[in-house]
């Protein structure tokens, strides 16, 4: 049964937003409800637990579809390829004990919230649902669930400033705390039974409790102990990681839960509260002192600076200011712009230091609450992670079908035989049953975990943690790397180089650093002394570290201690900076520091607005030199300014612009907008600044790019200096031509464009000696030609590419190494346009910027340890990229060692099943200990050593295969269960044909063996019925025969040749004598197998139901396994893992890889046209044809044994 949504039964939840879903609404009908209740009874609770599997059928059984108005039931739906359902009941929540009379409540209706619209009159009731511990009520207008828990979007900053600076009265906070819960991200730890009961309901544990019954009904009372005792030790397990995960995520939340709080109410003053009373709209005032901030808040007066580490990984302190009082129609967050965040004060982060407005007061205005703020988003993401979609999974469960289809075909050969023999209806059922739990392996989902959970403790060894293990083995399969560059690939610290100054619109000579000689004062020195958002704590300067070098270079200090009378205010903590001791001589005694406007990565750029002492006000701004240069005036810009730019980025460096302008008097600072301080400047000049590559860098990548792992920059950086920091890196390479992709956007009636040009860098002062253009542009058409090139673009011009040429950008994307000036958003979207195109995507960054993109990728590496890198996959203990191709390593591992498990398990019960089903033909079986040394001593052990081979420390240049349905992979269990089929077939058909054969008595090939006489009896019968009611004496039980003990010995020590050839070494783990523990194990029990073949010990034999046989026979079996070995060893390592003879197979078939972007190379590699360089596309006449079948994330089959070059 599916969905067919009509309007007012169905509607969008958080549409856009990552958390997306589908809401249908439906009505609880009672006879419907009874007959469900009467169908758990008569199912024993079966139907119940279908439907605890399944909630759509729980809600589609129970309910009637009905509007959205009228449900009292939410049946939701993910909208990604997954389509999860959940099922949420509706919740009624009366206000009418807040508000008594009509007289209480004209203002909450006369406001423009969802409080009022959600309000139903005279009833005072709200309807609600809670879905992934967010609150959504009832919008009686707009007939749709909206978010609450969260200010409003639409107001303006005007409207914040008068609406909510006095504060909520306390009717309007009593009604927005019953309506939006608590302010608390409240994560209990999950109680030890509830863990338990989840986990024992998995389908997995279902199965093994059927499988249980089944065998206690059978008398396999000692096989069934010990694998409930296998089980519940697993159970014991799991429920303690989780647990051990529910108290640690506990631990990250609890600290900010419950804070006391200042709050402004309306016409009564400040209260003290606790932090999880507050709501949207409340009013806090800070203290001075530090604050642990319970809520998201915008700032509405006054000043604060902030520790941020633990949601950006940056441990620098950042400045937030006030929300300006902007008098127009925009919502505040479109006023600001990307800016926004500046106003905005997190949850979870700390208030470290706080500066007051002219009536030395601080207030913010609460924005969101509970799990709507930036840490409850994060703690969300955590519970409610993103599901993966890999092969690998699906695949197992196909598998899993195709095992339970075979099984099928078992259970009706059982039926056949058992009931052509008039055996007892109770009997054939139990027999038939019985079958699908040897075909299909309970312990299957277990075995393929095993290998990943092994992995997890070796990364955990070598400082890598995971906190979503599933991802270890994506990791395997990486084929294309995002690194940010400082802090990743460059040290995270910049040393001062040197300074450029500009005077008269020309370059002045340069000024080294460490210099003798301390600078002169000058314009240059006052912006380099107060243009930082520096701080002073503890006795130490703290900020960002360019920040810090460049005050340290000028030897001022900070004088955080005293207030200062400025513009009329009264500024408790005025940054005051004065000339230390070996400063050069300066005119002013001091400068104060009165309005910041802190740096935005989407502006480029900072200012601040200060104040000689005594003197006069001026304001000083730094950023990006190209935005510096567009803000000043023109004639203060050196004319050769363009070539001295990209003479020092072309060679590396970091450079930062500086400018300055004097403010006119009359006018109050924190009343001046950014855009009139940031205009009509004067250039001052260049700052030059040294960003060394890590150690590791370059040898990280050169292994990366051996292996054919594609290296890709995505930095906030220069372009010149991101494209030369990825040539020294080894990312481009020497003989590589670099392509600039510059676009621009519409301009009135002007279409967008798009140039492609050579990016030629400086190689000398001189620019002389430099090339001709045709000479250039021969060079650059060779290295296109040998496919030697590689594009670099901009934030800028990636936006414009994909939103004008997006029909272009899966093109450029599968030759741009270099993306630079990225904002973190575009960082994403970036990571999901190379997923589009089939690749899996690893993201390596620090954290600060690029949260989102380490979420997003297939495998997201932090190299920070802060709380915001708790959302990303992976976290390494020590800031290196050489963390990146172990992980690759490992998850190359695991995934050939869960397939290997794979293999082993399926081909284990399938040697099972032939074996049992051979017997079966003779109304046989395997006895109880055969069963029991077969499945906990034999397959358990293997499962839990097999995985302890470690990776192999060389990446080799093509990867494991992604998919279990793969040809090489099926042929080498197909082959391998006929080469186990063939081998049973021969032993059970050759034993009947010995001279010593007897079907009746089982003691007539060794009749000199010394044996009781009453044990030599025949056996009349070998039915079913009485077979277990043998006494301790060692009376047959029925089980035993010469077909019995020849199946069984050959099909277990068939099990360890399976184990061994499966075992795979090199190319993606070390070699199998390596794993010393599964070798030693693999011996032991083949010297346990060969002495249960040799040994002919009465009590022995009896207790494991088998019979003795002549030793030329036993010499025959050992025989038949020795070849058995060495064929499925040959096909194994001649067929299965000869690369060469499959890439032969492929060229043969003409076959070629389904992924996008390796169907997007071939279509190019025919295109001539491709790059155009010097040419210019535009946006309405542009029309470059690719495959509209491109589409689609599927990554092939063969994708791995690619013979890519």
């Amino acid at each position: 049964m599916g969905e067919n949504p009509a309007k007012s039964h169905y509607a969008q939840l958080n549409q856009g937003e990552e958390n997306e879903m589908e809401i249908f609404g439906y009505k609880t009908q009672g006879c419907r409800k009874a007959l469900c209740i009467a169908g758990y009874i008569l199912s024993c609770g079966a139907l119940l637990l279908l439907f605890y599997w399944k909630p759509e059928w729980d809600v589609w059984a129970n309910c009637v579809p009905c509007s959205l108005e009228e449900a009292d039931t939410m049946l939701l739906r993910t909208t990604d390829e997954f389509h999860i359902y959940s099922r949420k009941k509706v919740k009624w929540i009366s206000v009418s004990g807040i508000i008594k009379s009509r007289t209480d409540y004209p203002g909450i209706a006369e406001e423009d919230s969802i409080f009022s619209k959600a309000l139903m009159k005279p009833s005072l009731q709200v309807k609600s649902i809670q879905v992934q511990k967010i609150h959504y009520v009832w919008n009686i207008y707009a007939k749709e669930f909206q978010k609450v828990g969260a200010l409003e979007d639409h107001h303006t900053c005007s409207a914040i400033h008068t609406k909510f600076g006095s504060g909520l009265t306390r009717i309007e906070q009593s009604l927005r705390r019953m309506i939006c819960g608590p302010n608390t991200i409240d994560v209990p730890v999950i109680p030890i039974w509830k863990l338990l009961i989840k986990e024992v309901l998995n389908p997995f544990y279902v199965f093994q409790l059927f499988s249980v019954c089944l065998w206690f009904a059978e008398d396999y009372v000692e096989y069934a102990t010990a694998i409930i005792i296998m089980s519940l030790l697993s159970i014991s397990l799991t429920v303690y990681d989780l647990r051990q995960q529910s108290v640690k995520l506990q631990r990250l939340v609890e600290s900010h839960n419950n804070i006391m709080v200042t709050v402004c109410r309306n016409k009564e003053g400040f209260q003290e509260l606790e932090s999880h009373h507050l709501v949207p709209g409340d009013t806090m005032v800070f203290k001075e002192g530090k604050t642990l901030l319970p809520c998201d808040a915008i700032l509405i007066s006054g000043q604060c600076i902030v520790n941020e580490s633990m949601l950006t990984g940056e441990s620098i302190p950042v400045t937030k200011t006030q929300l300006p009082q902007a008098d127009n129609l925009k919502p505040w967050k479109m006023h600001c712009a990307e800016d926004y965040k500046k106003h905005v004060l997190f949850c979870g982060t700390e208030v470290i230091q706080t500066k007051g407005d002219d009536r030395g007061v601080v207030k913010a205005v609460v924005l969101q609450t509970g799990f709507n703020t930036a840490k409850g988003d994060l703690v969300r993401s955590i519970l409610y992670p993103k599901p993966m979609n890999f092969k690998l999974y699906r695949d197992a469960l196909r598998f899993l079908m195709c095992l339970i289809a075979f099984a099928t075909i078992g259970m009706i050969y059982t039926v056949c035989v058992f009931a052509l023999s008039r055996e007892e209806a109770g009997e054939v059922v139990k027999k038939a049953l019985d079958v699908i739990t040897i075909a299909v392996p309970p312990a299957l989902p277990a075995a393929l975990t095993t290998g990943i959970i092994y992995t997890q403790r070796r990364l955990k060894k070598k400082g890598i943690f995971c906190i979503s293990p599933q991802r270890i083995n994506m990791c395997g399969q990486l084929n294309l790397i995002c690194f940010d560059k400082t802090g990743t690939l460059t040290e995270d610290g910049l040393d001062l180089w040197g300074l450029l100054p500009s005077e008269g619109n020309c370059f002045q000579d340069i000024h080294r650093f460490p210099v003798d000689r301390t600078l002169p004062w000058g314009p240059l020195l006052r912006a380099m002394v107060v243009c930082h958002s520096l701080i002073v704590l503890e006795g130490k300067i703290q900020g960002d570290p360019l920040d810090v070098k460049m005050f340290e270079a000028t030897n001022w200090v900070i004088d955080d201690s005293s207030g200062h009378q400025t513009e009329g205010q009264r500024s408790a903590h005025a940054t005051v900076v004065r000339p230390g001791p070996k400063a050069s001589s300066a005119s002013v005694e001091g400068i104060i520091i009165l309005h910041q406007f802190p740096f935005s990565s989407a502006l480029q750029r900072m200012s601040v607005i200060t104040q000689d002492i005594g003197g006069e006000k001026q304001v000083s701004t730094k950023g990006a030199p190209e935005m510096i240069a567009m803000l000043c005036r023109a004639e203060t810009v050196p004319s050769n300014f363009e070539s001295k730019l990209l003479f020092y980025t072309a060679q590396g460096f970091r450079v930062i612009g500086l400018a300055c302008k004097p403010l006119q008097s009359g006018k109050q600072s924190t009343d001046l907008t950014r855009e009139e301080v940031e205009s009509d400047l004067t250039f001052l000049g260049l700052l030059i600044m040294e960003n060394r590559l890590k150690r590791e860098t370059k040898h990280v990548l050169e292994e990366l790019s051996a292996a054919h792992i594609r290296s890709v920059m995505v930095t906030g950086d220069n372009i010149q200096t991101a494209v030369t920091v990825a040539k020294n890196a080894g990312m481009i390479s020497a003989t590589s031509r670099v392509i600039l992709v510059e676009a621009n956007k519409t301009l009135g009636s002007s279409p967008a464009s798009l140039t492609w040009k050579p990016l030629e860098e400086n190689k000398t002062k001189d620019h002389g000696n430099l090339d001709s253009e045709s000479q250039t542009e021969r060079r650059i058409r060779l290295a296109v030609e040998s496919d030697q090139y590689h594009f670099a673009m901009s934030g800028k011009t990636y936006q414009i590419v994909a939103q004008h040429f997006s029909h272009l950008l899966p093109k450029l994307l599968l030759n741009a190494t270099v993306f630079a000036r990225m904002s973190p958003g575009q960082k994403s979207k970036l990571v999901e346009e190379f997923q589009k195109l089939d690749y899996f995507v690893g993201m390596c960054g620090d954290g600060a910027n690029d949260c989102g993109a380490l979420k997003v990728a297939h495998a997201g590496i932090s190299l920070s340890e802060q709380e915001a890198s708790v959302a990303s996959p992976f976290t390494s203990r020590t800031p290196s990229i050489a963390c990146v191709p172990e992980l690759i390593r490992e998850g190359r591992a695991a995934l050939v060692t869960s397939f290997c498990m794979f293999k082993y398990m399926a081909l284990y019960s399938t040697i099972q099943y032939l074996g049992v089903l051979l017997l079966y033909w003779q109304l046989n079986s395997f006895g109880n200990y055969q069963f029991l040394f077969q499945d906990p001593a034999i397959t358990t052990v293997i499962g839990m050593t097999m995985s302890f081979t470690e990776a192999y420390p060389k990446l080799v240049p093509y990867r494991p295969p992604s998919q279990l349905i793969s040809p090489p992979l099926l042929l080498s269990v197909v082959l391998n269960i006929f080469f186990s089929l063939g081998m049973q077939i021969f032993g059970f058909l050759m034993v009947q044909k010995q001279p010593w054969y007897s079907k009746t008595d089982i003691h007539s090939a060794c009749l000199s063996v010394n044996r009781h006489s009453e044990n030599s009896s025949s056996v009349s019968t070998l039915g079913l019925h009485g077979m277990r009611n043998g006494d301790a004496t060692g009376v047959d039980n029925g089980y035993k025969s010469y077909e019995n003990t020849t199946v069984w010995l050959l099909s277990t020590t068939n099990c360890l040749i399976v184990a061994l050839v499966f075992s795979k070494g090199r190319p993606f783990r070390q070699p199998i004598y390596t794993n010393y523990v599964f070798i030693l194990v693999l011996v032991g029990q083949l010297s346990v197998c060969l002495f249960l073949m040799f040994a002919d010990i009465d009590d022995l034999y009896t207790k494991m139901d088998l019979v003795c046989t002549p030793t030329t026979w036993r010499i025959s079996m050992v025989m038949m396994l020795a070849v058995t070995l060495a064929v499925s060893f040959l096909v194994e390592e001649a067929i299965i893992e000869n690369r060469a003879l499959w890439l032969l197979v492929k060229k043969t078939f003409q076959y070629h890889s389904k992924s996008h972007y390796k169907r997007l190379q071939r279509v190019l590699e025919q295109d001539s046209a491709w790059p155009p360089l010097n040419e210019t596309f535009f946006s309405d006449s542009v029309a470059v044809s690719v495959e509209k079948d491109m589409g689609g994330h599927s990554n092939p089959t063969f994708d791995s044994n690619e013979d890519v070059l």
